[in-house]
């Protein structure tokens, strides 16, 4: 028989127990919590990793889909899908894949996908400039697939691990047709699961995934346009992660001790872009003009109060490439004047800007419209619509817009090709429609030389002329930033804005 005191002690401890048990069955630690808030500035354009290049649609592709060969927050290069490459020669790489890799819908990985991802890529008119070196992708057997560039194509590798490489599942592709963007398939850490156009997009762990895990179970992109609003559901715990913290907030997240703010250069550049196919932008003394009547340092101050660094040209000092020797725009209003003068608009003219809903654009935009009506230049701005924006400057509607350029690969190739190429004009990347043929010929031989030193000397060139031509407004470098919640840990932002999540936890 026991007493009622031993009967007390053995409740107690039956509680204590059981109360244990239920911590330890939590797969997320001490924190009890399964899943992950990140949010951004614009919904993806799309989940199909060629149908678009941006970054909203990139960062969520990057936790869906893999590629051959990955960069490293190092910009070092590392296996992906492929555990080991050789080059073979000057224009051909051999590479072995993992086997027994899983896709979503339960297929395994083999040659003929990435052969089928490929071919498509070079068939897309959104990205086939990424791959645009290579001459045929050929396959032997299930698990090995050799890559023939039609030149000697140094880069190759770093474009092999952009977002837009990414490889899918032919027979998902195949059956989904025209839908496959609203169901994609990918083998990376987390799995699709919805997509509530303008509001979020929901994935979940892959718990198939070749590689570690993702540590928690569910995956959430929530799309809060307004700037403010992403730091308020970090204040008060509703995003885990926001991405591009407004400089208005910096302050804000910095000094709340719940919360920790990242900051590091980027691979990108923001920039000015003008259609020189419409006048008066077509007359290279009007671009050159309105690049001196605009005080980007004060844009800088105001705007990103120092987060960011004067723009000598079209290029991030980051890149591989770089012309250290470029002295960009001074602010100069005077000569401003005697330049659009001398274009035969002594008077100025009008125009607008177009730019997407980002707040940060939008006061550029304001203070632009400020600064060249210094010189007799009178703007309008127009909001457009974050995938409407990306479309109509593809079709050239515009007079001049507002954007930026991650040079992803960390290569020059990748930073000018597409943007000042002119077999690049549209949705590629040359909104600008930008023309010489000196450029053509210099960014050609950038890309299919091997030779390091030559590759320095011809981009440095064409550098200099594409500041002279002046088919951008440069405006400045730009200093990337995260807000996270204390308790995350393991996130780390990735030079080119894409951010693994996968290690992603709580503590």
């Amino acid at each position: 028989m026991f007493s009622r005191k031993t009967y007390f002690v053995l409740s107690i401890l039956l509680v204590l127990m059981l109360t244990l048990s239920a911590c330890g069955s939590k797969e997320t630690g001490g924190s009890g919590k399964d899943e992950l808030v990140v949010a951004q500035g614009a919904d993806p354009k799309s989940l199909d990793p060629h149908a678009s290049n941006d970054q909203p649609s990139s960062r969520v592709n990057k936790q869906i889909y893999n590629t051959l060969v990955e960069a490293t927050e190092d910009m070092e290069i590392e296996p992906g899908l492929a555990e080991s490459w050789e080059q073979v020669d000057e224009t051909t790489w051999r590479f072995k894949l993992r086997e027994g890799v899983k896709f979503h819908n339960g297929e395994e990985l083999r040659a003929s996908d990435v052969k089928f991802s490929l071919d498509r890529m070079m068939n897309s008119p959104e990205v086939a400039h990424i791959v645009g070196a290579v001459e045929s992708v050929e396959i032997e057997g299930d698990y090995t697939v050799i890559i023939k560039t039609k030149e000697p194509f140094a880069p190759i590798l770093a474009h092999l691990a952009h977002t837009a490489a990414s490889i899918l599942n032919e027979k998902a592709v195949t059956e989904a047709g025209d839908d496959y963007a609203n169901n994609p398939i990918g083998t990376g850490p987390f799995k699709f699961v919805s997509h509530d156009a303008g509001d979020k997009v929901t994935l979940e762990r892959f718990d198939d995934y070749f590689g570690e895990p993702a540590k928690v179970n569910t995956l959430i992109f929530r799309n809060i346009p307004e700037g403010t609003n992403r730091t308020i559901g970090l204040k008060t715990g509703e995003i885990d992660i926001a991405y591009d913290i407004e400089p208005i907030d910096l302050g804000k997240v910095r000094e709340d001790d719940k919360l920790v703010l990242i900051e590091e250069e980027s691979l990108s550049t923001s920039y000015i872009g003008f259609n020189t196919k419409k006048a008066p932008f077509h007359d290279v003394r009007v671009r050159k003009a309105l690049n001196h009547a605009v005080n980007v340092d004060e844009i800088i101050e105001v705007v990103l109060e120092g987060a960011g660094k004067k723009a000598t040209g079209p290029i991030n000092d980051k890149v591989f490439g770089y012309n250290k020797d470029l002295k960009g725009y001074e602010y100069d209003p005077e000569k401003a004047k005697e330049l659009l003068a001398e274009a035969g608009y002594p008077d100025g003219f009008k125009t607008t800007i177009w730019t997407n809903d980002s707040p940060v654009r939008v006061r550029i935009a304001e203070l632009v419209q400020a600064q060249l009506k210094e010189v007799g230049v009178e703007v309008t701005i127009e909001e457009v619509e974050w995938g409407a924006y990306l479309e109509r400057t593809a079709a050239g509607e515009h007079d001049m817009f507002i954007l930026g350029w991650v040079t992803v690969t960390g290569d020059a190739d990748y930073g000018l090709y597409a943007l000042f190429h002119s077999s690049q004009h549209g949705g590629a990347g040359n909104r600008t429609f930008y023309t010489n043929s000196e450029v053509d010929k210099l960014l050609d031989q950038g890309r299919t030389s091997i030779d390091e030193g030559e590759r320095l000397e011809v981009y440095a060139k064409a550098q200099e002329l594409i500041v002279e031509d002046a088919p951008q407004l440069f405006l400045y470098f730009q200093t990337q930033n995260a807000g996270v919640q204390s308790n995350v840990e393991g996130f780390r932002l990735h030079p080119a804005g894409h951010h693994k999540l996968v290690n992603v936890s709580f503590k």
